[in-house]
Protein backbone atom coordinates (compact mmCIF):
# COMPACT_ATOMS: atom_id res chain seq x y z
CA UNK A 1 0.00 0.00 0.00
CA UNK A 2 3.14 2.52 0.77
CA UNK A 3 3.89 4.86 -2.00
CA UNK A 4 7.35 5.17 -4.11
CA UNK A 5 9.76 6.00 -1.57
CA UNK A 6 12.17 9.18 -2.85
CA UNK A 7 14.18 11.61 -0.91
CA UNK A 8 12.79 14.24 0.89
CA UNK A 9 15.04 14.55 3.87
CA UNK A 10 16.89 17.70 2.11
CA UNK A 11 15.30 21.19 2.58
CA UNK A 12 15.79 21.82 -1.33
CA UNK A 13 13.29 18.72 -1.44
CA UNK A 14 9.23 19.63 -0.66
CA UNK A 15 7.04 16.63 -0.56
CA UNK A 16 3.29 17.63 -1.28
CA UNK A 17 -0.04 15.04 -1.29
CA UNK A 18 -3.75 15.76 -1.72
CA UNK A 19 -6.39 13.83 -1.10
CA UNK A 20 -10.23 13.64 -0.76
CA UNK A 21 -10.91 11.11 1.80
CA UNK A 22 -14.60 11.04 1.01
CA UNK A 23 -15.27 12.08 5.19
CA UNK A 24 -13.62 8.33 6.40
CA UNK A 25 -16.33 6.17 5.09
CA UNK A 26 -16.84 4.57 2.11
CA UNK A 27 -20.40 2.34 0.92
CA UNK A 28 -23.73 3.44 1.88
CA UNK A 29 -26.43 2.39 4.06
CA UNK A 30 -25.95 -0.63 6.23
CA UNK A 31 -23.06 -1.87 4.26
CA UNK A 32 -20.97 1.18 5.15
CA UNK A 33 -17.98 0.48 6.32
CA UNK A 34 -15.05 2.87 8.21
CA UNK A 35 -12.22 3.63 6.51
CA UNK A 36 -10.50 6.61 8.80
CA UNK A 37 -8.29 3.85 10.62
CA UNK A 38 -6.82 2.83 7.41
CA UNK A 39 -6.69 6.58 5.98
CA UNK A 40 -4.08 7.34 8.87
CA UNK A 41 -2.24 4.12 8.24
CA UNK A 42 -2.05 5.38 4.43
CA UNK A 43 -1.61 8.98 4.96
CA UNK A 44 1.52 8.20 6.83
CA UNK A 45 3.12 6.33 4.35
CA UNK A 46 3.11 9.10 2.35
CA UNK A 47 5.90 10.47 4.02
CA UNK A 48 4.70 14.07 2.61
CA UNK A 49 5.62 17.16 4.20
CA UNK A 50 2.34 18.64 3.20
CA UNK A 51 -0.68 16.98 3.40
CA UNK A 52 -3.61 18.36 1.54
CA UNK A 53 -6.72 16.67 2.79
CA UNK A 54 -10.76 17.37 1.38
CA UNK A 55 -14.00 15.91 3.00
CA UNK A 56 -12.86 15.81 6.56
CA UNK A 57 -15.20 15.75 9.22
CA UNK A 58 -14.63 18.06 12.14
CA UNK A 59 -17.45 15.66 13.52
CA UNK A 60 -21.18 13.74 12.67
CA UNK A 61 -22.87 12.42 15.89
CA UNK A 62 -24.71 9.97 13.19
CA UNK A 63 -21.69 8.34 12.24
CA UNK A 64 -20.31 8.31 15.52
CA UNK A 65 -23.37 6.64 17.48
CA UNK A 66 -23.01 4.01 14.08
CA UNK A 67 -19.54 3.23 14.14
CA UNK A 68 -18.15 1.85 17.18
CA UNK A 69 -14.55 2.58 16.69
CA UNK A 70 -15.42 5.97 15.94
CA UNK A 71 -12.83 8.32 16.42
CA UNK A 72 -12.81 10.34 19.41
CA UNK A 73 -11.00 13.40 18.27
CA UNK A 74 -11.61 15.13 14.80
CA UNK A 75 -10.67 13.64 11.57
CA UNK A 76 -7.60 15.98 10.87
CA UNK A 77 -5.92 15.48 14.28
CA UNK A 78 -6.97 11.56 13.74
CA UNK A 79 -5.23 11.49 10.75
CA UNK A 80 -2.08 13.68 11.44
CA UNK A 81 1.04 11.91 11.68
CA UNK A 82 3.61 11.90 15.06
CA UNK A 83 5.43 15.27 14.72
CA UNK A 84 2.87 16.97 12.64
CA UNK A 85 0.61 19.77 12.96
CA UNK A 86 -2.81 19.79 12.14
CA UNK A 87 -5.55 22.76 11.40
CA UNK A 88 -9.34 22.59 9.77
CA UNK A 89 -11.42 24.40 8.66
CA UNK A 90 -15.10 24.02 7.79
CA UNK A 91 -16.83 24.57 4.55
CA UNK A 92 -20.52 22.80 5.30
CA UNK A 93 -22.35 22.67 8.18
CA UNK A 94 -24.87 19.74 7.97
CA UNK A 95 -27.64 17.70 9.89
CA UNK A 96 -25.56 15.54 11.71
CA UNK A 97 -22.04 17.60 11.80
CA UNK A 98 -19.74 19.19 9.98
CA UNK A 99 -16.85 18.81 7.10
CA UNK A 100 -14.30 20.86 5.19
CA UNK A 101 -10.05 21.31 4.49
CA UNK A 102 -7.43 20.13 6.88
CA UNK A 103 -4.08 20.04 6.37
CA UNK A 104 -1.14 18.45 7.93
CA UNK A 105 2.21 19.50 7.96
CA UNK A 106 5.97 18.30 9.69
CA UNK A 107 7.01 21.80 9.48
CA UNK A 108 6.17 24.91 11.44
CA UNK A 109 2.41 26.28 10.39
CA UNK A 110 2.73 29.69 11.67
CA UNK A 111 -1.00 31.11 10.27
CA UNK A 112 -4.42 30.07 8.97
CA UNK A 113 -6.96 31.50 7.43
CA UNK A 114 -10.34 30.15 5.71
CA UNK A 115 -12.75 32.06 3.26
CA UNK A 116 -16.02 30.77 1.81
CA UNK A 117 -15.98 29.71 -1.73
CA UNK A 118 -19.64 29.20 -2.00
CA UNK A 119 -21.31 30.05 -5.24
CA UNK A 120 -24.73 28.69 -4.79
CA UNK A 121 -27.10 27.22 -1.79
CA UNK A 122 -26.77 23.42 -2.83
CA UNK A 123 -22.80 23.08 -2.19
CA UNK A 124 -20.93 24.86 0.34
CA UNK A 125 -17.23 25.19 -0.58
CA UNK A 126 -14.41 26.66 1.18
CA UNK A 127 -10.75 27.29 0.92
CA UNK A 128 -7.92 27.07 3.61
CA UNK A 129 -5.10 28.63 4.00
CA UNK A 130 -1.78 28.02 5.78
CA UNK A 131 1.84 29.91 6.26
CA UNK A 132 4.02 27.25 6.78
CA UNK A 133 7.91 27.81 7.73
CA UNK A 134 10.31 25.75 5.60
CA UNK A 135 13.79 26.29 6.82
CA UNK A 136 14.29 30.21 6.11
CA UNK A 137 11.17 29.83 3.67
CA UNK A 138 7.36 30.87 4.07
CA UNK A 139 5.22 28.89 1.56
CA UNK A 140 1.55 29.48 1.34
CA UNK A 141 -0.20 26.64 0.78
CA UNK A 142 -4.09 26.64 0.08
CA UNK A 143 -6.46 23.99 0.08
CA UNK A 144 -9.57 23.76 -2.43
CA UNK A 145 -12.94 21.96 -3.07
CA UNK A 146 -14.06 23.59 -6.08
CA UNK A 147 -18.05 22.99 -7.29
CA UNK A 148 -19.55 20.60 -9.51
CA UNK A 149 -20.81 22.72 -11.93
CA UNK A 150 -18.80 24.06 -14.22
CA UNK A 151 -19.59 27.70 -14.36
CA UNK A 152 -19.04 27.37 -10.19
CA UNK A 153 -15.59 26.11 -10.58
CA UNK A 154 -14.99 29.42 -13.32
CA UNK A 155 -16.15 31.59 -10.55
CA UNK A 156 -14.01 30.03 -7.90
CA UNK A 157 -11.51 30.02 -9.70
CA UNK A 158 -11.56 33.81 -10.65
CA UNK A 159 -11.76 33.71 -6.69
CA UNK A 160 -8.86 31.95 -5.93
CA UNK A 161 -6.72 34.69 -8.40
CA UNK A 162 -8.49 37.47 -6.24
CA UNK A 163 -7.22 35.82 -2.82
CA UNK A 164 -3.79 34.81 -3.95
CA UNK A 165 -3.60 38.62 -5.21
CA UNK A 166 -4.96 40.11 -2.12
CA UNK A 167 -2.98 37.81 0.61
CA UNK A 168 -0.01 35.87 -0.57
CA UNK A 169 3.47 38.29 -1.40
CA UNK A 170 3.86 38.25 -5.10
CA UNK A 171 7.16 36.85 -4.33
CA UNK A 172 6.48 33.99 -2.14
CA UNK A 173 6.28 30.42 -3.05
CA UNK A 174 2.84 29.02 -3.22
CA UNK A 175 1.26 25.58 -3.54
CA UNK A 176 -2.43 24.97 -4.86
CA UNK A 177 -4.14 21.97 -3.68
CA UNK A 178 -7.14 20.17 -3.61
CA UNK A 179 -10.06 18.39 -5.64
CA UNK A 180 -11.25 20.86 -8.57
CA UNK A 181 -13.37 18.61 -9.80
CA UNK A 182 -12.67 19.68 -13.43
CA UNK A 183 -12.84 16.76 -15.95
CA UNK A 184 -11.15 19.46 -18.51
CA UNK A 185 -8.01 21.71 -18.82
CA UNK A 186 -10.33 24.95 -17.45
CA UNK A 187 -8.95 25.72 -14.31
CA UNK A 188 -5.53 24.76 -15.75
CA UNK A 189 -5.60 27.59 -18.08
CA UNK A 190 -7.07 29.92 -15.75
CA UNK A 191 -4.21 29.10 -13.29
CA UNK A 192 -1.67 29.79 -15.35
CA UNK A 193 -2.37 33.97 -15.57
CA UNK A 194 -0.85 33.52 -11.82
CA UNK A 195 2.36 32.19 -12.72
CA UNK A 196 0.52 28.49 -11.00
CA UNK A 197 1.71 25.70 -12.76
CA UNK A 198 0.47 22.21 -12.46
CA UNK A 199 2.75 18.83 -14.22
CA UNK A 200 2.78 18.94 -17.92
CA UNK A 201 2.59 15.66 -20.05
CA UNK A 202 0.01 12.49 -19.47
CA UNK A 203 -2.38 13.15 -16.68
CA UNK A 204 -2.15 11.05 -13.62
CA UNK A 205 -5.51 9.64 -12.97
CA UNK A 206 -7.02 9.97 -9.69
CA UNK A 207 -10.60 9.34 -10.03
CA UNK A 208 -12.69 6.90 -9.43
CA UNK A 209 -10.16 5.00 -7.38
CA UNK A 210 -11.00 1.37 -8.38
CA UNK A 211 -10.38 2.64 -12.49
CA UNK A 212 -9.35 5.45 -12.39
CA UNK A 213 -9.83 7.78 -15.70
CA UNK A 214 -10.02 10.96 -14.79
CA UNK A 215 -7.74 13.71 -12.86
CA UNK A 216 -9.84 15.65 -10.44
CA UNK A 217 -7.08 16.28 -7.89
CA UNK A 218 -4.33 18.52 -8.85
CA UNK A 219 -1.33 20.13 -7.08
CA UNK A 220 0.18 23.43 -8.54
CA UNK A 221 2.77 25.71 -7.83
CA UNK A 222 4.59 28.91 -8.11
CA UNK A 223 8.06 29.79 -7.20
CA UNK A 224 9.40 26.10 -7.12
CA UNK A 225 10.65 23.82 -9.43
CA UNK A 226 8.47 20.67 -9.77
CA UNK A 227 9.86 17.24 -9.63
CA UNK A 228 7.71 14.12 -9.81
CA UNK A 229 4.10 13.44 -9.46
CA UNK A 230 2.44 10.26 -8.82
CA UNK A 231 -0.53 8.50 -7.18
CA UNK A 232 -0.27 5.02 -5.86
CA UNK A 233 -2.80 2.33 -7.39
CA UNK A 234 -3.93 -0.79 -5.65
CA UNK A 235 -7.01 -2.46 -3.87
CA UNK A 236 -6.28 -0.88 -0.56
CA UNK A 237 -6.18 2.56 -1.99
CA UNK A 238 -9.11 1.86 -4.30
CA UNK A 239 -11.17 0.50 -0.74
CA UNK A 240 -10.22 4.04 0.89
CA UNK A 241 -11.65 6.86 -0.51
CA UNK A 242 -13.60 7.18 -4.49
CA UNK A 243 -10.15 9.23 -4.36
CA UNK A 244 -6.40 8.14 -4.82
CA UNK A 245 -4.18 10.67 -3.60
CA UNK A 246 -1.87 12.58 -5.25
CA UNK A 247 1.96 13.09 -4.37
CA UNK A 248 4.41 15.54 -5.90
CA UNK A 249 7.70 16.64 -5.48
CA UNK A 250 8.99 20.15 -5.98
CA UNK A 251 12.71 22.17 -5.33
CA UNK A 252 12.82 24.56 -3.20
CA UNK A 253 14.85 26.78 -5.19
CA UNK A 254 14.85 26.50 -8.91
CA UNK A 255 17.09 29.37 -9.30
CA UNK A 256 20.41 27.51 -7.84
Amino acid sequence: MSAEPTDSDSLDVLRVATYNIHKGVQGIGPARRLEIHNLALAVDTLDADIVCLQEVRMENRREADYFSLWPSVPQAEFLAPEGYEAVYRTNAVTRHGEHGNALLSRWPIVGHRHEDMSDHRFEQRGLLHAEIQVGEVCVHAIVVHFGLIPASRIRQTAQLQRYIAREVPPDAPVIVAGDFNDWGTQVRKLLRAEALHSFEGPRTYTYPSRLPVAQLDHIYARGMQPLSLAAPRGRAWSRMSDHLPLIAEFKMHPGQ
